[in-house]
């Protein structure tokens, strides 16, 4: 039995058994992604879709994803990829690309703006030797790398990937330990520990969905935001009021088809309180 070491659930993995993401297995004394180079989506977006408004706006950029995800949102907007009983129909038909088709791909529609490669759609980290072996490749071509993930994952991952990432968005789901254990299956703790460490290394803009009963607190908002006013750079300057932050409206998704998509003022109101301490807050969906 090998323990898996890319998030805090740490699934003690024996030959042949997939851990709680549906994309590590275990593979005699080591635990090895099954989705390397299993593509399941893959489009050409604005650079804004990530989102990412401050990092070469204008630009386009190669999505790509893979399947599997750590987390249990129950309002997840890619679940056929991400998580459930479609996953295992994704990971038997997604097509196998190698990280340098990857790269020759995104080279191809260099000529209509695209920059780079954004590893995306589901959650990337669950298979990040495909991150960062490509990523690695893309950046020896002169691509940039975006990266667009929940933040569950250990610092030694972000360490293994840190020097071919340019830029990130990462998901804060909400601001209550309690709700991302019980409700989202999550580890807040984690998700902070990484971004704090992401905003030293690269271009970080992170996204809040208003969810309601879930993220659309007021109080929570601004305890988020003075956490993320408070971060640092590498050399301990406090860079947080210039972190972008994008307040997204929810509408009803996967398992939360009954509720009601949150209310544009409530989402403007949100935006607000998080321009009390931030520089850069972008509301979408609206």
């Amino acid at each position: 039995m090998t323990k898996c070491q890319v998030c805090f659930r740490h699934c003690d993995l024996k030959e042949g058994q997939t851990g709680f993401c549906g994309a590590r297995i275990g593979l005699g004394d080591r635990v090895v992604a099954s989705n390397y180079g299993s593509v399941t989506s893959i489009a050409l977006d604005p650079i804004e879709k990530k989102p990412l408004h401050r990092f070469f706006p204008g630009s386009k950029i190669l999505s790509v994803g893979s399947y599997g995800c750590n987390l249990r949102c129950p309002f997840c907007q890619n679940s056929e990829i991400s998580w459930g009983e479609e996953v295992k129909t994704f990971a038997d038909t997604a097509e196998t690309v190698e990280p340098e088709q990857l790269v020759r791909i995104a080279q191809k529609y260099v000529s209509e703006r695209n920059i780079g490669i954004a590893y995306t759609y589901n959650e990337p980290l669950v298979g990040y030797e495909f991150v960062r072996d490509t990523a690695k490749l893309a950046h020896e071509q002169g691509l940039k790398n975006v990266l667009v993930t929940n933040g569950t994952a250990s610092l030694s991952v972000l360490e293994e990937i840190g020097p071919y990432i340019d830029a990130m968005n990462i998901d804060v789901k909400c601001f209550s330990e309690k709700t991302y254990d019980e409700v989202l299956g999550g580890s807040l703790p984690m998700t902070k520990a990484f971004v704090a460490e992401a905003v030293k290394i690269a271009h970080v803009e992170l996204t809040c969905l208003a969810v309601p009963g879930i993220s659309d607190d007021e109080e929570m908002m601004r305890e988020m935001t003075g956490w993320i006013a408070s971060l640092q750079d590498k050399d301990g300057r406090i860079i947080g009021n210039e972190i972008p932050l994008h307040v997204s409206r929810f509408f009803p998704r996967f398992h939360m088809t009954d509720r009601a998509a949150t209310p544009v003022a409530d989402v403007y109101k949100l935006a607000e309180i998080a321009r009390e301490k931030l520089k850069y807050v972008y509301t979408g969906n609206c």
